[in-house]
């Protein structure tokens, strides 16, 4: 899986970035992927989208 971030939903407040640091990363008050391929690795991206407060993150199939 794959993460993308919707910039127009996006509020930059953060929350993904302390759940997946090294993986997500605030660049101009958005949410940025930094790492698309960490999700593979680390196991918090589906943290990150279920605890995003507007729906900004979603998970897609390779």
């Amino acid at each position: 899986m794959r993460p993308v971030v919707d910039e127009e939903l996006c509020i930059g407040c953060g929350g993904c970035e302390d759940i997946c640091p090294g993986i997500f990363n605030l660049v101009d008050d958005i949410s940025r992927v930094v790492d698309p391929e960490g999700c593979d690795i680390q196991d918090c991206c589906e943290a990150a989208e279920e605890n995003c407060p507007v729906g900004a993150i979603s998970l897609v199939e390779d």
